[in-house]
């Protein structure tokens, strides 16, 4: 008797500090996992070749076929060439042009999707998340950067052939704090994790975060949402204070969005919003229905993601099995 062969849809984000790959059946029960950390700004060559190796070892390890795959969704930080699979940028990894969609095809014959991550996350939380039948729904992922994302009636909001919402890279301030991006002011320079840990390691170093200094030190890189979290339930007021400025930033970002688009749902995701979820998704909520217009005030509400790291995997390879049956109807 002949044995009907699995479908898989894999489902593969490229964040800023780490590659998660998941495997799932045509039910979206996940098979195979496997997670890797990116190595900072490595070569363009090297990490190309290590999110092929990523998904060769799930493969591998689970005993997945290649000819099982019935498609690869894959969301990557920065501006997508959503024609041709490439990305064009992604300023927090130092790669530009990088045609990861044909190398993913060529290297596994399957069909490739190459999405923005937080677009993939945003269609993760829409599909299966906390914004489940919003008619309108827009996502805020600060993190390294700050990334966002819209679906609108059921489909990513997106340019032609390339995609946007780079909500990080709009500008809401006088401030000449940039974020590596030649326009100062802009929400990822005003909100971004990097941000707060700049503005953080100079308060310990100062004196003024006394459990963060003992506790953590001044080194950025050991400056990460759970430490900013663990200082403010400790009694540091001024590290609560640029964790609550950043939030107030995204909420006027959200009012620009809201006066645009009218979405009936925010999600906020992230490292930040998962270490502190109360305080900022209360400040973003806050901040926004006091400073829209009296009509919009009560058309929306501004939650936390549910889905965690998984939303943006689960999200690309949804997206990914959405797109091409289209493509084959």
């Amino acid at each position: 008797m002949a044995v009907n062969k699995r479908e898989i849809w894999i489902g593969f984000d490229l964040g800023g500090t780490k590659m998660l790959a998941i495997a799932y059946d045509e039910n979206w029960k996940p098979v195979a996992r496997r997670r890797r950390k990116t190595r900072g700004r490595e070569g363009t060559d090297n990490g190309v070749q290590r999110i092929g190796s990523t998904i060769e070892r799930l493969l591998n390890e689970n005993e997945i076929h290649t000819d099982e795959i019935a498609g690869i969704g894959i969301g990557c930080p920065g501006p997508i060439d959503l024609e041709n699979g490439r990305i064009l940028t992604t300023p927090n990894l130092g790669w530009d042009d990088v045609d990861i969609g044909q190398f993913l095809k060529a290297r596994f014959g399957c069909p490739v999707v190459v999405m923005n991550d937080v677009d993939a996350g945003v269609f993760g939380e829409y599909k299966f998340g906390s914004a489940k039948e919003a008619r309108c729904v827009v996502g805020v992922f600060p993190g390294t950067g700050v990334g966002g994302g819209c679906v609108y009636n059921g489909r990513i909001l997106q340019g032609a052939g390339i995609s946007c919402m780079e909500i990080g890279h709009t500008r809401i301030s006088s401030s000449t704090r940039s974020s590596g991006y030649k326009l100062p002011g802009t929400v990822e320079a005003e909100a971004s994790r990097l941000t707060i840990a700049a503005e953080a390691a100079k308060a310990a170093h100062r004196g003024d975060a006394p459990y963060l200094l003992r506790k953590t030190g001044t080194d950025l890189a050991e400056i990460r949402s759970s430490a900013l979290a663990d200082s403010i339930t400790n009694g540091d007021k001024v590290i609560r204070g640029l964790v609550e400025d950043a939030a107030m930033s995204i909420g006027l970002a959200v009012v620009n969005v809201v006066h645009l688009l009218a979405p009936d749902k925010i999600v906020l995701g992230g490292g930040l919003v998962e270490a502190m979820e109360e305080l900022f998704v209360g400040t973003v909520r806050k901040t926004a229905r006091n400073n829209v217009m009296g009509v919009y005030k009560d058309s929306f509400d501004v939650v936390a993601a549910e889905l965690g790291d998984d939303a943006a995997v689960l999200g690309a390879a949804a997206w990914a099995k959405q797109e091409l049956t289209n493509k084959n109807l």
